[in-house]
């Protein structure tokens, strides 16, 4: 074993002990992508694969955790929406499944639902895009936080992945295990950030142009057409439609997505809707822009969610090419720290 190799496995203990998996990269829960083809792919090659529930119901989450495990005898977890209606049944899905890890996205847990999954047995991993936050969250019960920057792809906060690594992982890595995300395309970053606290990264960008992966061709010929400046973060037009900013490549579906929330503030001052309408409505165009894009292969008119580290994307291989050859640069770099 070389050096490099030696400090990347210590460095990277911690976060593959809490997952139970040989190297601490999650893979981020992506819509339609992070199916059970993909996350038993990152699993079975040493990763730590998470199922994307999204707007799933709990008969189509059940299916789909039952299919992965008859794909990968490693652990995988299940990532949820805090705002899914049906949040409390998908909980107890993952618990009839025993489901070892449970991650939770999309703004802050609701009343109950944060012992309801430690009641489960499962390990609970929580998103943080601020220190305050990721207090309060440690205080609450979490046992491990994702910190996400905002060159991530699909639904993004405001702070770089750089600056949210360092305000918070020398405030927070000793009390959790906590995991950093968006805009990471190299090992050499990865080193970077457990040389700063971090247990592991969290990746999805890297992992949609895998050879297992559902998307359509034309999605990752895409991706693999695209650079860092072609993922860009969609605009919010009207402030009483608090829209969370989505990155993805620009296409004809950002011109479409203005034209849908000037329709919806239309029926917003017409009183047609109601205004958690009128937000549901703009939060369900994205998952049905998204599943025209990965499924049906609609790159002009659908959401071709990115993160910025899509221009670092080259080809379509094998997941565990993908883990194998980041491990690779990963070492490699922390060898060349030791000299």
């Amino acid at each position: 074993m070389t050096i490099g190799t030696e400090r990347l496995q210590r460095r990277m203990a911690r976060g593959a002990a809490f997952l139970g998996s040989e190297v601490a990269i999650l893979g981020g829960a992506m819509s339609w992508v992070s199916e059970r083809h993909l996350v038993s792919a990152i699993s079975n090659a040493g990763g730590f694969g998470v199922i994307a529930c999204g707007a799933m119901t709990p008969a189509l989450l059940d299916t789909e955790i039952a299919a992965t495990k008859a794909m990968t005898d490693k652990p995988f977890g299940v990532n949820l929406i805090t705002m899914h209606p049906d949040l409390f049944e998908l909980i107890a899905v993952c618990a009839k499944h025993n489901v070892g890890h449970v991650v939770l996205a999309g703004g802050l847990p609701p009343k109950g639902s944060i012992e309801a999954i430690k009641e489960t047995g499962a390990k609970l991993i929580a998103f943080s895009p601020a220190l305050a936050l990721a207090k309060k969250l440690i205080r609450s019960g979490v046992d491990a936080l994702v910190i996400e920057g905002m060159e991530a792809g699909g639904h993004i906060g405001p702070v770089s992945t750089s600056v949210l690594a360092q305000e918070m992982l020398p405030e927070i890595a000793e009390q959790v295990p906590v995991f950093v995300a968006g805009g990471i395309g190299r090992g050499e970053a990865i080193a970077g950030y457990l040389d700063m606290g971090a247990a592991g990264v969290q990746l999805g960008t890297l992992f949609v142009c895998a050879t297992e992966s559902i998307a359509h061709a034309n999605f990752k010929k895409a991706f693999i057409r695209a650079s860092a400046r072609d993922a860009i973060a969609s605009v919010q037009i009207d402030a009483r439609l608090p829209v969370i900013p989505v990155r993805a490549l620009k296409n004809a579906s950002s011109e479409l997505f203005t034209a849908k929330q000037r329709e919806v503030a239309g029926h917003l001052d017409g009183g047609v809707v109601e205004m958690a309408e009128a937000q549901l409505q703009i939060e369900h165009y994205w998952a049905g822009a998204l599943r025209r894009a990965v499924i049906d292969g609609d790159v002009e008119h659908g959401s071709v969610m990115a993160g910025q580290s899509v221009g670092m994307v080259k080809r379509e291989e094998p997941v565990a090419d993908i883990i194998g050859g980041l491990m690779a640069q990963a070492a490699a770099a922390l060898e060349a720290r030791a000299v």
